[in-house]
């Protein structure tokens, strides 16, 4: 009752190698003594006594003791490093390069601009529940897909809260920019900018039309917009940039 549940499967499989039958004792103090969790972590173990366990207690652990900040506006190691949307995007195209199916038709583009996008605890209750909406997010090719998951979100859900309508926000930002071509979005400096272009002439003067402080460089394939370094300002700067650039590139739209 004092170790953790992947430990005591740990422990469990530890036993009964070779030829001969063995059995693992685990002792606590009495049922009333148990914490809550402790009672769920035994649970787990008798529920999956059959060989190929391991996922199954897994998600078992991941339900008692929660997915912790992976979820919330503190992100670390390598899904910071990421961002979450971007790591299940990662972790679909590989399981579906593993069963042999085809890939996204649309890239990936890697957006690093500070915004504080997540699905809050008071918003979604259940750890389960939240990684599903991540990575329904993170999954959705088009803004429609998108807005059909806000509809949903707001029916079973209630009024989406700005952390929420920022993460849906930038996932169509980023389908957006994978329609204009772009490789990546991100914020230095001041300023917003959008790498991986190429665009026609009469593209960027088009875009110069719609946003006139954005600088195009056609040598280096970007776009620069000054922004203001402060949250808001950088989120709507890269909706705004996302809609304009897809609006004036070649194969934009709905």
């Amino acid at each position: 009752d004092t170790l953790g549940l992947s430990q005591l499967y740990q422990i469990r499989g530890r036993v009964g190698r070779g030829t001969e039958r063995a059995n693992a004792y685990l002792f606590y103090p009495s049922a009333a003594a148990l914490t809550h969790d402790a009672a769920q972590r035994l649970a787990a173990l008798s529920d999956h006594t059959e060989l190929g366990s391991g996922f199954r207690i897994a998600m078992r652990d991941l339900e008692i003791r929660g997915a912790g900040n992976l979820l919330g506006p503190e992100q670390s190691g390598h899904v910071a490093a990421l961002g979450f949307e971007l790591y299940m995007k990662l972790l679909d195209e590989a399981v579906a390069e593993m069963e042999g199916s085809s890939e996204s038709e649309l890239r990936s583009v890697r957006i690093d601009v500070q915004i504080d996008a997540w699905v809050p605890e008071e918003y979604v209750k259940y750890e389960r529940a939240k990684i599903d909406i991540h990575r329904r997010v993170a999954s959705a090719a088009d803004v429609a897909e998108l807005e059909d998951l806000r509809s949903e979100l707001e029916d079973r859900f209630g009024p989406i809260p700005d952390p929420v309508d920022r993460l849906l926000g930038m996932q169509r930002a980023q389908v957006r920019l994978a329609m204009a071509g772009a490789r990546d979005a991100s914020f230095r400096q001041g300023k917003l900018t959008i790498g991986g272009l190429d665009l026609l002439p009469e593209a960027a003067k088009e875009l110069r039309d719609r946003i006139p402080v954005a600088a195009w460089k056609s040598g280096a394939g970007t776009v620069t917009v000054p922004v203001e370094d402060e949250p808001q300002s950088r989120y709507e700067a890269l909706v705004h940039v996302a809609d304009a650039l897809a609006a004036v590139t070649a194969g934009a739209g709905e």
